[in-house]
């Protein structure tokens, strides 16, 4: 069955795109706004909360660019306006990190992502909410921190995600300030040897490595995992260290797992649940697919569904 799910996997380009919407539908709250906050409405209602995602990154052109800030924006709008329990999720390829002329290839534009993420932190400044900034592959490691670090400066009420499968994490945790608000997950993007762990065993060390280390340094931490040994080792290591409930969240995906997260939530830790919303859905869900060729399988078994 395992060969099976890599097998669609490989296929997906060839999968009708209903076929692949309704499989999605899993992962993204949907294609607007209004879908997004219903989706919060709900997970509040379970006991969870969330950070909403605009779906759209690697991002070429300067007005697609802008475009994902404004729609930013209005979210941030949407979550004061609606008093919903949500954070914002933002990536900076979709904000213009890397942009060029077409044709001619893509290079980092630090100073014009930096206009973008600058008026999406003053919006949420303004109404008091949360900006998470996400981590993507190593192209964008240093530039990620550096711009995070230069704009925590004025808007402390702003995190950053790290990858504990890269190995310079944990010097990059030793280099950012110890408040800092942190989301760890393991790291999903395909990287060589030499820049990351590959073994899982490794990988799994290397989380709960730093996750002590963060939580040392007296910093607030998001546990983003799926991952039950994860979820155990981090439970044994806030016991251990004596931290308080409101030091540490666990976060998950949209769509994956839920009964661990309900497990979680009736344990008494705090729930934040990723939910990505937008146009975009069909990159950001064939990737989940490539992750996780188990629920790639469904899309094979759906193809023959009838009723």
């Amino acid at each position: 069955m395992e060969l099976l799910n890599k097998l669609v996997v490989t296929s997906l380009p060839l999968v009708p795109l209903p076929i692949v919407r309704r499989l999605a539908s899993r992962y993204i709250a949907g294609e607007t706004l209004d879908d997004a906050v219903r989706t919060v409405r709900a997970l509040q209602a379970e006991g969870a909360c969330a950070t909403l995602d605009v779906l759209g990154e690697d991002v070429v052109a300067k007005e697609q660019a802008i475009a994902q800030r404004d729609e930013s924006v209005r979210t941030l709008e949407a979550i004061a306006r609606e008093k919903i329990d949500s954070h914002l999720s933002i990536k900076l390829t979709s904000l213009g990190l890397k942009v060029g002329p077409p044709g001619q290839g893509t290079t980092i534009d630090p100073a014009f992502c930096r206009e973008n993420v600058h008026a999406i932190l003053e919006a949420a400044d303004r109404l008091g909410i949360f900006v998470r900034v996400d981590m993507e592959d190593s192209t964008c490691t240093t530039p990620t921190i550096e711009l995070f670090r230069d704009l925590h400066r004025e808007f402390p009420r702003t995190g950053l995600v790290l990858q504990a499968y890269l190995k310079r994490t944990e010097a990059d945790v030793r280099s950012l300030p110890p408040a800092t608000n942190y989301r760890i997950v393991k790291g999903i993007y395909r990287e060589s040897p030499e820049i990351a762990f590959q073994g899982p065993e490794e990988i799994r060390a290397s989380f709960l490595r730093l996750l002590r280390r963060m939580f040392e340094r007296g910093s607030y931490v998001g546990i983003a995992t799926h991952d039950d040994a994860l979820v155990r080792g981090s439970l044994e290591i806030v016991k251990e260290l004596g931290i308080p409930p409101d030091r540490y969240e666990f976060q998950m995906l949209l769509g994956v797992l839920p009964e661990l997260r309900r497990r979680l939530i009736g344990e008494g830790h705090k729930l934040r649940v990723y939910v990505p919303f937008g146009a975009h859905w069909y990159g950001y869900s064939t990737r989940r697919f490539k992750e996780n060729p188990t629920v790639a399988g469904y899309v094979f078994r759906a193809l023959f569904h009838r009723g």
